[in-house]
């Protein structure tokens, strides 16, 4: 959601980064760019006034214009007074359980903006991370089966939903959830109210009528970031009949500028306390405005990304394929845990745009069609389409087996053979790892000690001939030219080394004019 203004950025801070003394007319300059960016991205004029004005006071100090690297004391402000506007490094995003269980939490918001999704995905939360048990009830009786559809998310998510009893006015099922509550013994009942197209009184009364019957501890306020400024002005607008203790903002993960998520917190005060990364269930991040700052400004985020790991990752099953891989084992089945686990994690595009400074070579990939996680999924059904014989050795995959796996997989033979030689790589790999750890793995890949991690004997030093080659040529320093290089004894030298796996394709020759 960020992108554009996260490459705004980026590239206003290359530009400063490039100097080596910084004046106050470059970061007048720059700050005007950083204004214009944030404008642009949807965020409110006052906040991008106050952000600009903050950002300036303290940039344009001596400790930044004398600084050893003024760029990055420029973009470490921007990135504080970043985290400040989205609610500073304190704000507490977990949501409040200090009452007599169960804890009422009631979700409010216009119609469309995704109050049933998120209830349920909030549901599943606090019941798989804090293990509450939780009590959902629909109080929407005007949209058409939409109590249907909170107990359809219910049976999918695991968490119980109060039944549903025709003709009762939403105020009855409210006070019923919470009687359910108490006698079910359950910690959290989530009320799901009815929304609108857009704001009006009949809407407002129902909401604080509710409010008063059932006293919850949080009231949540659901916004559609792609609705922009909008989406503001409904939270202040709400925030004048309910109390509204935080923000739950959904579709993130879509193509919304961001300046509502940016301006949310500064306009009504409210933090923000989840955000909605997808459409499945567990795609709910709790916001964190440092780790979000560190997004927008291509600074990765390293804790959501381990986070994450450690909730899809079956800590056991890792275990015991960290052993195998120390024993230099490594088959189809281990590739395949993998690549279930990467699709676990969003995929190779949400791994990476997690990795600090991955942002635009993430998009070069992207550009290169080289981040399409489609073709996960074909490897997985090549994977698949072997016999547990052949998942476990590879080895016994001939012309005849590649032709009935690609055919039993909808793939060609060439993809079948690209993947065999992936695991082959990977699985050698894995043996020198085994063997010598990270560092024989780094010394048998750089040549040192004169082996060959993939296989060869030792050989000639391929620096050496490189050099001997330029003597040859009489030029010194200079490169030589096509004629002075020895390209099958340079070949061998690599292959010798590590550099260059056998059946990987020779040097070019340069043909002599």
């Amino acid at each position: 959601m960020f992108e554009s203004l996260s490459d705004r950025l980026g590239a206003i801070f290359e530009g400063l980064r490039g100097k080596g003394a910084l004046e106050e007319k470059d970061v007048n300059e720059a700050l005007r760019e950083v204004r214009v960016a944030l404008l642009e991205a949807d965020v409110a004029l006052p906040v991008a006034k106050d952000f600009i004005a903050k950002v300036k006071e303290r940039a344009i100090g001596a400790e930044v214009l004398r600084s050893v690297t003024p760029g990055q004391q420029v973009v470490k402000i921007v990135h504080d007074a970043l985290v400040e506007m989205l609610g500073g490094e304190e704000a507490d995003g977990s949501l409040s359980f200090a009452t007599t269980p169960p804890a009422v939490i009631m979700m409010v918001g216009l119609q469309g903006s995704g109050k049933t999704t998120s209830t349920a995905k909030i549901a599943l939360r606090l019941q798989k991370r804090e293990k509450k048990k939780v009590l959902m009830a629909s109080l929407d009786t005007r949209r058409p089966a939409a109590q249907e559809q909170l107990a359809i998310l219910g049976e999918q998510a695991d968490v119980k939903t109060l039944p549903i009893i025709a003709g009762q006015n939403p105020r009855d099922i409210a006070k019923r959830a919470v009687e359910a509550g108490k006698l079910g013994g359950y910690d959290v009942v989530m009320l799901d109210t009815a929304g609108r197209l857009s704001i009006d009184e009949q809407l407002m009364t129902e909401i604080a009528d509710i409010h008063a019957a059932t006293k919850p501890i949080e009231s949540l306020l659901v916004v559609d970031s792609l609705t922009g400024q909008d989406a503001v002005t409904t939270a202040e607008k709400f925030k004048e009949r309910v109390p509204v203790t935080g923000v739950v903002m959904t579709r993130i993960d879509g193509d919304a500028r961001g300046g509502a998520a940016l301006s949310m917190r500064a306009v009504t005060g409210a933090p923000i306390k989840f955000v909605g990364v997808g459409e499945k269930l567990d795609a709910l991040d709790a916001f964190e405005p440092k780790r979000m700052a560190g997004r927008i400004l291509g600074m990765g985020d390293i804790v959501s990304l381990v986070e994450k790991a450690s909730e899809e990752m079956d800590a056991a099953k890792a275990e015991k394929a960290a052993k195998r891989m120390a024993k230099g084992e490594f088959d189809m089945n281990d590739l395949a845990d993998q690549f279930k686990q990467m699709r676990k994690m969003g995929g190779m595009g949400a791994i990476l745009g997690m990795l600090p400074g991955m942002g635009k070579m993430k998009k070069m990939v992207d550009q290169a069609g080289g981040l399409d996680d489609k073709e996960i999924v074909r490897q997985e059904a090549i994977i698949s389409s072997m016999t547990k014989a052949e998942r476990k050795k590879p080895a016994l995959m001939n012309a005849k087996r590649k032709k009935r796996v690609a055919a039993g997989s909808g793939t060609s033979v060439q993809e079948v053979n690209k993947l065999l030689k992936a695991h082959r790589q990977m699985a050698d790999m894995m043996k020198k790892m085994g063997k010598g750890g990270m560092k024989g793995l780094a010394a048998q890949m750089a040549g040192m000690g004169g082996g060959n991690p993939f296989g060869g004997g030792g050989g000639p030093d391929a620096a050496a001939l490189l050099e001997q080659a330029k003597a040859k040529s009489g030029k010194g320093g200079d490169a030589p030219s096509a004629d002075d290089l020895d390209f099958d004894a340079i070949e061998k030298a690599l292959s010798g080394q590590g550099a260059m796996p056998p059946g990987m394709g020779g040097l070019p020759r340069m043909k002599k004019k």
